[in-house]
């Protein structure tokens, strides 16, 4: 006997989104270029971006509740559909883990002529160039600037981790406290987890600004370039996790998920433990060795 199939109804959400993303390209293009223009468009297409995903995911919530719930071809989707979403998240930082190992193993050592190569960089461009990691100083100075200071491991970068085992804890602990049915107490852990979440960032942005004050900028090289695109990258995917935590905990307080049914609330969970793990890799690959 087939399962019937729930199909869901025609939405303009799709089409709005498409056209938020179209106009938020377009003003960052411009944004970066120094046109006047770019602000506004940027503007326009994250709002209506915003917009179109607080839309979306009410009409799923509440199908869920309503037109689906309970429904085990639908759950087994839900599942998957969140599986496949994290490995595009791996994918995407291991391009940056991808090109740190690149620089790290490959780019500097003939630069430094550590390893010998055909077009012979090393001896006609830099000779002198020495190859360090963190990269303190640039081949060509007087167009790349050099980096003022580098960031260790000592400090904010410790403590930052261990705020993030600390809420990795807390949500695990929340979870069993939601399969128990004790709601109260999974909001607990599940409010101490969002605020770990907020501190990490707060720290973050303390760090950024310590390192802007000692010349380290986005503009500071390789070691610059790569230092705040993997961090930001990872703060920003902090950010998306608190928030989404924070829906949880809403949805929670207004009884939508139990002991029986709560897959939203183990998405958002590995979700978390992403971060987690990729904060752990950035700690040792971009702040230790």
């Amino acid at each position: 006997m087939s399962q019937e199939t729930h199909v869901t109804p025609p939405s303009y959400l799709p089409v709005l989104g498409s056209v938020a993303l179209l106009l938020l390209m377009i003003g960052l293009g411009n944004w970066l270029h120094g046109a006047a223009i770019g602000y506004g468009f940027t503007a326009i297409g994250f709002g209506l971006l915003l917009w179109t995903i607080i839309q979306w995911f009410a009409v799923v919530i509440e199908e869920n509740r309503t037109v689906l719930a309970g429904d085990a071809v639908l759950d087994r989707s839900m599942r998957w559909s969140m599986i496949w979403f994290i490995f595009t998240e791996v994918m995407f930082f291991a391009a940056f883990f991808g090109v740190l190992f690149y620089i790290r193993t490959w780019v500097l050592p003939q630069l430094s002529g550590l390893v010998e190569s055909k077009i012979m960089t090393h001896t006609m461009l830099w000779p002198n160039f020495k190859a360090t990691w963190p990269l303190e100083s640039t081949p060509a100075p007087d167009l790349v600037k050099a980096p003022g200071m580098v960031m260790k491991a000592a400090g904010i970068p410790v403590i930052n981790t261990a705020i993030l085992l600390l809420s990795g804890v807390t949500i695990t602990l929340s979870h069993f406290a939601l399969i128990h049915n004790h709601i109260q107490k999974a909001k607990r852990y599940l409010l101490l987890t969002i605020a770990l979440g907020v501190v990490f960032l707060g720290l973050q942005v303390l760090e950024y600004h310590h390192a802007y004050a000692g010349g380290l900028t986005l503009s500071s090289g390789i070691y610059g370039n790569i230092f705040f695109m993997m961090t930001g990258f990872h703060g920003l995917h902090v950010l998306i996790g608190s928030v989404i935590l924070g829906v949880i905990y809403h949805r929670l307080s207004l009884g939508h998920l139990s002991d029986q049914s709560h897959f939203a609330f183990e998405a958002a969970a590995w979700y978390w433990h992403f971060v987690d793990v990729v904060w752990l890799a950035l700690f040792v690959f971009v702040y230790w060795v």
